[in-house]
């Protein structure tokens, strides 16, 4: 899920547990990087790096954690999705 339309078993850990600073999901396969105003956290899907799938470049995300910072941000592009 995304912010706003998160599953029902993510928001009630969201809000029933301690608040991350950084939510990781990665079943889309579409990079998105944002902030969430509702939890106050970053959400991060990296996209996808494999072969299969609709996504026509693979991509990752490369960040540093220094303390309670996210920083240095990058997106890497491995080149197009076919073999």
């Amino acid at each position: 899920g995304y912010p706003g339309k998160y599953p029902k078993r993510v928001r009630e850990y969201l809000l029933n547990n301690a608040a991350p600073n950084l939510f990781i999901d990665g079943h889309s396969h579409i990079l998105k990087v944002m902030h969430d105003k509702q939890y106050d956290l970053l959400h991060m899907n990296p996209g996808a790096a494999g072969f299969y799938g609709f996504h026509k470049v693979k991509t990752i995300l490369r960040f540093e954690i220094n303390g309670s910072k996210i920083q240095a941000l990058e997106v890497i592009e491995l080149g197009k999705r076919g073999f």
